[in-house]
């Protein structure tokens, strides 16, 4: 007989009859005690239980006036703060489809779009993004309340019996971290999905002392997958949240974090990380704390070969995961260790179906190279192969990300084969996009443009140009007219200001010697210093 189908609901109830009285979360205070020290709240897991059945029954209350039990509902919230989790939980439990948007997407007019995309009919916002909301709204808004103001009698109130989880039905609607044709892309996740995501905990989030509680902190926002997954894996072995008082927190509070609330584990976007080693080489104490720490688990991309080279030497307990929204957050692991041979190759997680193929430009290639390119393949048969709409005509769900294979069943990823990059916070920025439309509003006032970013919180535009008007002038002119196509794009994936736009003379970006197309790694390493400067990097 198959094991019931694992969800963050069902992992709770486990969670809190498991370790009741254990810290499922440490909220961080805006008031420091007598001594200076700062102060945190702390949560069981039987205390997240109740205040998710509180809220839940809230929800059911105000969402049965409106919409069918198993309707989606759209939730435009900040996610970084334990009351955003009661609320998607809550919403969830009730017996909705919480379709999650981030602050990342301000425009409106695309959160509606998507809600219809979708079939829902009712948004929930918070303080932040009510006031987006003007005017007349296509669905029903609903604001979420201050949690101390739910009535506490709702708890006598039943609650509609959920169904259980069938495996095809949908748990939640998340999006792709970057938009295609102005407009990100629905990403339906259903509990077989789901389940399959959550049983990776057991390849990524074991304690290494069974007798000891992990403490680890958010990666992200519950608006996007990797953090509510991360929390979905944490729960099952007990380990305690720390609620950073600002998302990327500073290294002054990772230091306050790992001394007062015994943070053992951090898990982190890589370009975050790098911002605390470059505190870390000027500051002996976090340094230390680094080194200390059980594990560092960066994500979405690869450190920096610098960065990397500088934590194993120090002896920082160092691994890389990558994966994708689609896929549930993780795929691959590096191996870690201290072999510098290895530590850093990736490896599949297991109980999974992955594929390794080669692109079509070497498919037919006379012999096997370990410096061919293959692209990573997320097979049907797969528990984590996203939805339908997400795969291509042969059933499986490419990624676009390129490997090369080093050893037998140990890779190293060398980029993409399209012209999608990572930002800061790891998610994804389609930059042909930004150039085409340059290139379409602006006509003659550039010669060649080239959008860069990696790992940079936006992209900056590139022009090249041989017009005779005044630089600043032209920048802004430039902005004026792509103005609009970035309106409805993420934050970060989109040319905010005038000054997110550099004018260098024609020919100046670096090219490939055949074709001549402009090198957008090169770009990012020649001009580095420019682009520290704008974006504020304390070297």
């Amino acid at each position: 007989m198959s094991s019931p189908l694992l969800s963050h609901l069902t992992i709770l109830q486990d969670s809190s009859e498991r370790f009741p009285n254990r810290a499922a979360f440490k909220i961080a205070s805006e008031e420091s005690s007598s001594t200076g020290i700062p102060q945190w709240t702390t949560i069981t897991f039987r205390q997240f239980y109740e205040d998710v059945e509180l809220c839940s029954r809230y929800w059911s209350r105000q969402l049965s006036q409106k919409a069918p039990v198993g309707s989606i509902v759209g939730l435009w919230i900040g996610g970084f703060t334990y009351f955003d989790v009661l609320h998607i939980y809550g919403v969830s439990k009730a017996g909705y489809v919480p379709q999650l948007f981030s602050l990342r997407l301000p425009n409106p007019t695309v959160i509606y779009e998507l809600l219809a995309k979708a079939g829902a009919s009712i948004l929930i916002c918070d303080s932040i993004t009510a006031t987006f909301v003007v005017g007349d709204s296509p669905v029903s808004v609903l604001r979420t309340p201050n949690f101390d103001q739910i009535d506490a009698s709702l708890y006598s109130e039943p609650i509609p019996s959920r169904p259980a989880n069938d495996p095809s039905s949908c748990a939640f609607v998340f999006h792709t971290s970057g938009s295609t044709s102005g407009s990100p892309k629905l990403v339906p996740c259903n509990y077989q999905w789901l389940d399959a995501a959550a049983r990776k905990a057991s390849q990524l989030c074991v304690p290494r002392d069974a007798d000891r509680q992990d403490v680890t902190t958010w990666i992200g926002s519950m608006c996007h997958i990797g953090q509510t997954i991360l929390l979905i894996c944490l729960m099952q072995y007990g380990t305690c949240l720390v609620q950073p008082r600002r998302m990327p927190f500073s290294a002054e509070e990772l230091m306050d974090m790992i001394k007062y609330c015994h943070l053992n584990r951090l898990w982190q976007f890589s370009a975050f990380f790098s911002a605390h080693l470059r505190v870390a080489r000027k500051n002996p104490e976090l340094l230390s704390m680094l080194v200390n720490m059980e594990e560092i688990t960066t994500a979405g991309m690869a450190l920096s070969q610098e960065d990397e080279a500088f934590a194993y030497s120090v002896g920082i307990n160092l691994k890389n995961l990558f994966g994708s929204t689609e896929c549930g957050g993780s795929t691959l692991l590096s191996v870690g260790g201290k072999d510098p041979a290895v530590r850093h190759h990736l490896r599949p997680l297991e109980g999974l179906s992955y594929a390794f193929l080669p692109i079509a430009s070497d498919s037919n290639n006379g012999h096997q190279s370990t410096a061919r390119l293959l692209e990573f393949v997320v097979l049907s048969d797969s528990g984590d192969c996203p939805d339908v709409s997400l795969r291509q005509a042969d059933g499986h769900f490419h990624t676009g990300d390129l490997f090369q294979e080093v050893a037998p069943g140990s890779y190293i990823f060398v980029g993409r084969d399209d012209d999608w990059i990572k930002t800061e916070n790891s998610l994804r920025c389609d930059t042909k996009s930004i150039e085409d439309n340059a290139r379409a509003m602006c006509g003659p006032l550039l010669s060649e443009c080239i959008a860069v970013g990696t790992g940079r919180p936006s992209p900056v535009l590139f022009v090249e140009t041989d017009s005779d008007m005044d630089h600043s002038r032209l920048k802004k002119e430039i902005f004026r007219k792509i103005r609009h196509f970035h309106s409805r794009r993420y934050l970060h994936e989109s040319i905010h200001s005038a000054k997110m736009i550099v004018i260098v003379p024609k020919g100046t970006l670096p090219r490939t010697a055949t074709k001549g197309n402009i090198r957008r790694k090169e770009v990012e390493s020649k001009f580095k210093a420019e682009l520290d400067q704008l974006y504020g990097v304390v070297q």
